[in-house]
């Protein structure tokens, strides 16, 4: 969080992508990850995600600031991710992400396992369906 009298968006966030590996895009955020920047973030997760890699992941080597709206981006981006069959992963967290993450759970979220895939019965072998 911030030290007192800081203003949270004293360092203007960037968010770089790196996707030599489309199954594996890279997103380097630096600067504060606040109310008032979190959307670029949260529209380039969403802009991923819809391509399906198999994971993303978030390196915040430079991430100097995160308030709960961009903690809120962070579960935003594993909720669909668990829903799409996309791991989240973090890299290069600093210390007071890391207690955060797990003060409110999140890291928690972050290891928890992809859905088994669900596969549908096709053809002679399936069950019927059951009827209501």
């Amino acid at each position: 969080m911030a030290s007192p009298g800081r203003k949270a968006e004293n360092n203007p966030l960037t968010v770089g992508v790196d996707d030599a590996d489309p199954d594996a895009p890279v997103l380097r955020v630096a600067g504060d990850l606040a109310f008032t920047t979190a959307a670029p973030l949260r529209a380039t997760v969403d802009r991923l995600l819809a391509g399906r890699p198999a994971q993303i992941v978030f390196d915040f080597g430079e991430l100097l600031f995160i308030d709960s709206t961009g903690l809120s981006v962070i579960v935003h981006a594993w909720r669909e991710g668990q829903q799409s069959g996309t791991v989240v992963r973090l890299r290069s967290t600093p210390r007071f992400l890391t207690t955060i993450l797990d003060m409110t759970g999140v890291r928690g979220l972050l290891d928890r396992p992809l859905p088994a895939a669900r596969t549908e019965l096709t053809g002679p072998t399936a069950a019927p369906a059951a009827s209501a």
